[in-house]
This record gives structure tokens, C-alpha cells and sequence, in this order.
């Protein structure tokens, strides 16, 4: 694994060993930065359900003011604590072990990605749904294909989808920014 753009690129990224996370694979990740493109930079960015912080780094490298990592293992906050000191973006991050809903009370940021590992289905309606009640730009859901989620978590709106593979990125605004988006489901 390893960052795709931006300050740190080509830097290699450790991972935690086993099926405790769930890693994004790097062609999702360069297609999620391909679609963010100029939204990140000075962004404050916030990956939930972070596992190995690779999206969160991503982020930084490509700009981001702050990034916040969320994750609720504590092996897996050690590795990003690793992958931080390693491209050396600590002082830029804030990385917090504790359960995401949790999290969400004391964290303020513009992008949110959000994760989690694919047998936590109950975790996306619960995170979008609390996410939906706090100001922010754009969040952004990686799941499986399996995984029907609504076009609407109160104030968020679907407004972009895309397939790629066995994974799906669903883009949600809140609904004020954009009314009536439309919805592409094609894969880049």
C-alpha cells in the first residue's frame, strides 16, 4: 500500500496484519482523489473507520489543512501513528481511538469519509444519519455493491455514485448546497 499523489507520493504506507480492517485498494483511492480532485486542499478531512489512515493521509498529501482519524482499534491507531511519523504529517493529524459515533461529538471537519468494515451494515445508516446533523461540505461512503444505501440521510442528499467493482463510493451533500443533483451510477 502506498500514497498515490500529492506531497507524499509513492510513500509506503504500513498495513495491519489479518481481516481486523479493511484496506482501501489503491486504485478506489486514486479514483476517489481523481473525482475530489481541488475539493480537499485546505480542507479540514475527516477518516472514520480509519484502519490503516490511508485515506486520511491521502487527504494531507494532496493538501488537506488537518485531517482527523478515527478508529476504534487500538492496533490499528498505532499503525497510523506509524504511517504518520512515516510520512511526517503528525502535525497535521489528530488520531483518536474511540468509537466513531463517540467521535463525532468533539470533531468538526468539511470532507468526512466514512468506511467501516463491510459486516458493520447498522454502522453506515448510523454515521450517515449522524452526519447529516452536522455542518460540512461533502461525506463520502465506501461499500460494498451488496449494500443499498438511501439517496437521503435527512439533511444529506445522494448526489454522485460510482461503482468500481466490488466497492461503491456514494457522495452526499447536504441538501441546501444542492438541490435536485443529479445521480450518475458509471464507473469512471
Amino acid at each position: 500500500m502506498r500514497v498515490i499523489g500529492g506531497k507524499y507520493r509513492r510513500r509506503k504506507l504500513e498495513s495491519l496484519p489479518g481481516l481486523e480492517t479493511r484496506p482501501m485498494l489503491d486504485r478506489v483511492r486514486e479514483t476517489l482523489f481523481n473525482i475530489l480532485q481541488d475539493q480537499v486542499a485546505g480542507k479540514v478531512f475527516a477518516d472514520l473507520y480509519a484502519g490503516t489512515g490511508a485515506v486520511g493521509i491521502e487527504a494531507l498529501s494532496r493538501g488537506a489543512s488537518r485531517s482527523y482519524f478515527v478508529e476504534n482499534n487500538g492496533k490499528a491507531t498505532r499503525v497510523i501513528d506509524a504511517n504518520l511519523t512515516s510520512v511526517g504529517a503528525q502535525s497535521s493529524a489528530s488520531v483518536l481511538l474511540r468509537p466513531v459515533a463517540e467521535a463525532l461529538e468533539s470533531i468538526e471537519a468539511d470532507i468526512y469519509f466514512l468506511g467501516p468494515p463491510y459486516p458493520l451494515k447498522g454502522e453506515y445508516t448510523k454515521t450517515l444519519t449522524a452526519l447529516s446533523e452536522k455542518p460540512c461540505e461533502l461525506v463520502i461512503a465506501q461499500h460494498s455493491v451488496k449494500l443499498d444505501l438511501a439517496e437521503e440521510f435527512e439533511q444529506l442528499k445522494l448526489t454522485d455514485r460510482r461503482k468500481l467493482g466490488a466497492n461503491v463510493l456514494s457522495f452526499y451533500r447536504p441538501s441546501a448546497d444542492e438541490p435536485d443533483p443529479p445521480i450518475r451510477n458509471e464507473q469512471p
